[in-house]
């Protein structure tokens, strides 16, 4: 390892951001992935420059990301998001990739490989960092939490696959038929998943669960590395993999230890909260181009004009597709706006813009500033919103909310 001090450092900013975290808590509820990424602005090459890449910080990185989308997929509950939800969510993503093509057509002066990197990037939803904070605000359980994460999986979904399809450097027919079988055996997979279990496989998870065995943790373990094996073998990008994985992962342990499914998504948590995936936030800062957004005006100009356009592509379709039980202003602005905060697939995208030079330093920047501003207010003003909602309606639950027989 050439850099075991950058390492160091990283672990070191992971545990001082949600320190600072609580320390603003006070006065400022601060999601702690922008307390992550802007420590580690602070100590990248365009401040301090402190931290230097090497494979193994590069690979940490990766897999922390990968681990935020695994665990975004296990989050999706079929039950709750099937039917009306989920074709509502798909219209407005669709809608989204529409506009956002034609927009980003429109900002390029018709580059169209320009306009595919960052019309996808509109279309993305962070639902790996959204759940988290809905969950730790007690919204995440009833049917608001369900839109949220139906309309979320679309918009974590969505890019994921067109990513597969568009930026993988095959014709849009070689990449649609490999996509199709990745499909297929993704299928396949999850019918093996939902088959029961043999006995053993629920005694062996009991018998190891408090020990150093820790059968389940490696068996999820194992289905994510082949998932992103297999996404790698046909060319397509790991995360669509990890999605796939988080899917099959849920499918498995709720068929054959629902009861223990808690506790053993509580220790694969510990693994991607705890390390990875603010490995990859951390990263994220260190690699952010700084010079580049504050470079000649431009790019800083253009930050608003995309965290705009955030709110245009992807919130409007949400506010206008919202399903019909979430009536009133407040609860579907609150969709659109949570709808709207994206970060992970940002990077992502730019990253392969920057790497197939498409699109400049500048615009890479100002999308992923963009994107961190989303993170830092549009669940803050949701959260408003709702909770102006709630001290409007008294004691009472929401009119939608009574209307689909489910509370806060």
């Amino acid at each position: 390892m050439e850099h075991p001090g950058t390492l160091v450092l990283i672990m070191a900013l992971a545990v001082l951001a949600p320190l600072l975290g609580y320390a603003t808590g006070r006065w400022l509820s601060v999601p702690v992935v922008i307390f992550e990424i802007v420590l580690g602005i602070l100590v990248g090459p365009d401040v301090l420059g402190w931290a230097h890449h090497d494979q193994v910080i590069d690979t940490l990185s990766d897999l922390g990301l990968s681990m935020l989308i695994f665990l975004a997929g296990y989050e999706i509950r079929f039950a709750e998001v099937r039917g009306s939800t989920l074709r509502r969510a798909g219209g407005a993503w669709v809608i989204s990739f529409a506009a956002g093509l034609g927009i980003a057509l429109l900002l390029s002066g018709a580059d169209v490989a320009k306009s595919l990197v960052i019309g996808t990037a509109l279309t993305s939803t962070a639902l790996g960092a959204v759940l988290p904070i809905l969950r730790d605000s007690g919204r995440l359980e009833g049917r608001f939490g369900s839109v949220v994460m139906a309309f979320g999986a679309v918009g974590e979904f969505g890019p994921i696959v067109a990513m597969a399809l568009l930026f993988s450097g095959r014709s849009p027919g070689a990449a649609s038929a490999v996509l199709a079988v990745f499909a297929v055996i993704t299928v396949g997979a999850v019918f093996w998943a939902m088959r029961p279990r043999p006995p053993w496989f629920a005694r062996i998870i009991a018998m190891t669960l408090h020990s150093s065995g820790q059968f389940a943790v490696r068996f999820v373990m194992l289905l994510l590395a082949g998932m992103l094996g297999l996404a790698h073998v046909f060319g397509l990008d790991t995360l669509l993999g990890a999605f796939a994985a988080g899917m099959l992962t849920r499918l498995v342990l709720q068929g054959a230890v629902p009861e223990r499914s808690g506790e053993i998504l509580g220790r694969i948590e510990a693994i991607g909260f705890g390390f990875l995936v603010p490995f990859f936030y951390v990263v994220t800062g260190i690699d952010f181009d700084l010079r580049a957004l504050l470079d000649g005006g431009r790019p800083l100009l253009l930050l608003p004009v995309f965290l705009l356009l955030f709110l245009l592509v992807r919130g409007v379709p949400a506010y206008l597709l919202a399903p019909r039980d979430l009536t009133g202003r407040a609860p579907r602005s609150a969709l659109a706006l949570f709808a709207s905060t994206c970060l992970p697939l940002v990077v992502a995208i730019t990253a392969i813009g920057l790497d197939e030079k498409v699109i400049g330093a500048g615009e890479a920047a100002a999308l992923v500033a963009a994107a961190m501003v989303s993170v830092l207010t549009f669940p803050l003003l949701a959260f408003r919103l709702l909770g102006k909602e709630e001290g409007g309606a008294g004691r009472d639950a929401p009119s939608w909310a009574a209307e689909s027989g489910e509370a806060w």
